[in-house]
């Protein structure tokens, strides 16, 4: 299996569904009151640019769950905040830990710090990738509504970091998926482009956000402006205010339909 999780389509449909039926095993057995020690005597670094809640607890919380340590760290306040070069520090941090989780903006700094690590690296958010939560909701939808193969997923939204990410686990793992995006804010054409390339199913890209809900079994949003984007706060609300998810919107997905 490849040792880094830098983005979802590096990895084939088995990896991927090992990945996902071994997590489900692990909350399975954590909820049975079941504790396990895999990671006992490992440590991870969180190397955190971008600010975080859920994703540096969910990160510190499953490390210590399994045993292990946890060492975290604010890029600004490390030897990178004054111009160290990212291989320099890739190689220094591979010494003293087992696992390297970046939560970052740009993709080429995960993907530099993977060229030089000796150690595993995860990507916990880049402006372009956001795996491991896309790999959380897949679980959610697996939990919630079975076999993702005939399920119709949708995005509504940005087409941002997720949305790239979604395409690429459509592609991976094979389930049709449609995004609805204004102009302008479309996903990633080269990822796009990839995916629908490797797709057995197809991946839509449409305007008309009630057109994509149609008869949706899994509806996915997304803020309108993400970190970095305050500036476009209010410019982003007019533009994005007919993909407002709202009570008449969802009604055209179906009636059991989950929202996340």
């Amino acid at each position: 299996m490849n040792n880094h999780l830098l983005a979802l389509g590096d990895f084939s449909r088995d990896q991927l569904q090992a990945l996902i039926d071994r997590a489900l095993e692990l909350k399975a057995e954590s909820r049975a009151g079941v504790r396990h020690r895999q990671l006992e005597g490992r440590r991870i670094c969180l190397l955190f640019e971008k600010p975080s809640t859920r994703t540096r607890v969910s990160f510190e919380a499953a490390m210590y769950g399994l045993g292990g340590q946890v060492i975290f760290m604010n890029t600004k306040e490390s030897q990178l905040g004054r111009g160290e070069p990212l291989k320099d520090t890739a190689r220094v941090l591979s010494r003293y830990v087992d696992g390297i989780v970046v939560r970052t903006f740009g993709q080429e700094v995960v993907e530099e710090l993977a060229h030089y690590s000796s150690v595993p690296v995860i990507n916990a958010l880049t402006d372009l990738h956001h795996p491991c939560q896309i790999l959380s909701d897949l679980m959610t939808v697996i939990e919630k509504k079975g076999p993702l193969d005939e399920l119709k997923t949708v995005w509504i939204g940005d087409g941002n970091n997720m949305a790239n990410s979604w395409i690429e686990a459509a592609s991976v793992l094979g389930f049709p998926l449609s995004l609805a995006c204004p102009a302008g804010f479309s996903p990633d054409t080269a990822i796009l482009e990839r995916a629908r390339v490797r797709s057995p199913r197809p991946i839509l890209v449409l305007r008309d956000p009630a057109e994509a809900i149609r008869a949706a079994d899994v509806v996915n949003v997304d803020v309108w402006a993400s970190m970095g984007m305050e500036a476009e706060q209010e410019r982003r609300m007019v533009l994005f205010s007919a993909y407002q998810l709202d009570s008449e919107l969802l009604a055209r997905a179906r009636e059991d339909a989950i929202v996340l």
